[in-house]
């Protein structure tokens, strides 16, 4: 399966990808919400691994854009903050986030939570 991490933070882009290809993913990065759009272009991931909060296009403009397009629904996200407020969170499940997890995130937590929404490799392919 492969995932798309999108994070302003290239330190989270790398942690993230460590994890996730230890556990089989195919790693595509982008820097925010555009470049993920464009990133699409290469064709739909499995799963998506999103910063809410980035500069040129947020996490919820980018997730609101790809629920809107041709496959847009089929990718699993996990929204992935720093934001703890519950209207924070339920504001990114409205706008199509699959699941949450808060930064710092470690490998148990992020798998966990892939594997509750069904995007670990071999789930769902």
């Amino acid at each position: 399966m492969e995932c798309l991490v999108v994070d302003d933070s290239a330190v989270v882009r790398k942690i993230a990808r460590r994890i996730l290809e230890k556990h089989g993913f195919r790693v595509r990065e982008a820097a925010d919400g555009a470049a993920a759009l464009e990133a699409l272009r290469a064709g739909m991931p499995g799963c998506i691994l999103l910063d809410r909060n980035m500069p040129v296009m947020d996490g919820l403009a980018f997730l609101r854009a790809l629920r809107g397009i041709p496959g847009g629904d089929r990718p699993r996200v996990i929204m992935c903050t720093t934001e703890t407020a519950q209207e924070k969170i339920l504001e990114g499940l409205e706008a199509g986030a699959d699941e949450y997890v808060m930064k710092p995130f470690d490998e148990a937590i992020l798998i966990d939570k892939l594997a509750l929404v069904g995007a670990l490799p071999g789930a769902a392919e």
